[in-house]
Order: structure tokens, then sequence, then C-alpha cells
């Protein structure tokens, strides 16, 4: 059997869950594991989450939530941090910011013609042209073709239902119950920190492995 690749959504400190979905999807030598971001903050266990990642030698897009831990770490000015998520950025290790500070822009996956990465892309720029700010926030795309968080824009597109391909995208950021399957992306973020599940999408066969939140650790839209 080849190699396998598999993504796994929005974590958020759900380090139980995490340790749960890994057991689910049988973990192999040889496996190729890729995160699509937002590791750390909302839940307890942002650390030990790290921790799981370096031990695996995974690789992990950059979230927003990691973006703006590592602005803490680079500024030391806390303004973007929720009380829990200081103290937890607080006891971080050197190879912990060692870590997020390696994580990507996105990942691409020729193989299977995928690209990962946390928010999205804006359909109508080249996606290689996207900073990161960008491609860490949108959710969706308003009247005027620009790139929203969905809290600011509830009548804007889902940047996804515009996406065209031809690269197939797995993404996170956007929370729903259930998994965002769209013609040319897929959205993993079904929202375990607030009670959802843990979704993993294994390729080459792309197959969905899910593990359900052991609670909600933080209230959120879903």
């Amino acid at each position: 059997m080849p190699d396998r690749t598999i993504i796994i959504g929005d974590v958020h400190g759900c380090v139980r869950e995490l340790d749960l979905l890994i057991h689910e999807t049988g973990h192999e030598t040889g496996d190729n594991w890729i995160f699509v971001g937002d590791l750390v903050a909302k839940g307890e266990a942002s650390r030990e989450v790290l921790d799981r990642v370096i031990d695996m030698r995974a690789r992990s897009v950059v979230g927003n939530h990691e973006r703006n831990w590592l602005e803490f770490h680079r500024s030391g000015a806390p303004s973007r941090l929720r009380r829990r998520d200081l103290y937890a950025a607080l006891g971080l290790e050197a190879k912990h910011w060692t870590c997020l500070e390696n994580m990507e822009r996105w990942i691409e996956l020729r193989e299977f013609g995928v690209l990962v990465v946390h928010g999205g892309f804006l359909p109508s720029i080249p996606w290689r042209e996207q900073d990161a700010r960008l491609v860490t926030t949108i959710q969706v795309v308003d009247a005027s073709g620009r790139a929203r968080m969905r809290r600011d824009c509830p009548d804007g597109t889902p940047w996804a239902d515009l996406w065209n391909g031809p690269e197939f995208v797995a993404y996170g950021h956007t929370p729903r119950r259930e998994v965002s399957q769209h013609p040319h992306a897929i959205g993993l973020d079904t929202g375990c920190v607030h009670g959802g599940m843990l979704t993993a999408w294994v390729l080459p066969e792309r197959k969905l492995v899910q593990i359900p939140a052991l609670r909600a650790y933080r209230s959120g839209r879903l």
C-alpha cells in the first residue's frame, strides 16, 4: 500500500481528541501528517498538541491563531491574545516556538492535485500571490470581491463556492457541524473545540475519519 497523507482539521488545543483521531486512522509507518493550522488557542492543551506535532514530524500551515501567538512572541504585546491563550503561550519552550515559526503559508501536494491552506484563497487573485494575512483569515467574499470574515459580512459568499480550481483545496478556519464539501474544496474544521468533531481527510482514498469532542471547551458558532 502506498504511503498515506492524512490532513487534520483545526485542533485548537484538543489533545485528547487528537490522540483518539490518530489511533482511529490506523496510524502506520510512512504516513504523512499535515495540519490545516489553528493547532493552538481556545482549548486546554495547546502545548501538548504542539508536542504531538513535533513528535510526529508533521507539517502544518499557519493559522490566524498561530500568527497571533507569533506576533506576541516577537513583540511581547499580548493585545491579540485572550487571558487563557496568553498563559498558554507563556508556557511554551523554544522547540514549540520553532515549530510555530516553521509553519508554512500553504502546502502543495502535487501528487494529489491538492493545496492545503488555513483559511482559503481569494478566487480573483492567483493563489501564489496571496499574503499570509489573507489566506489565514478569509471566509467569505463580499459583493465588491473583497476577502472578509463571515462575522463581518454575514451575507458574503463562501470563498470555496467561487473557487474553480484546478487545484483542490483542503482548508480549515470556518467551523461547521459537517465537513464542507465543494466541487473544488473541502472544509475540515468541524468545530471540535466547540463540542463538534475533529476530522481527518485521508489521501489517496479521500476517506474521512472523525472523532466527537469529549466536551465543548469554548462556546462558538457552528
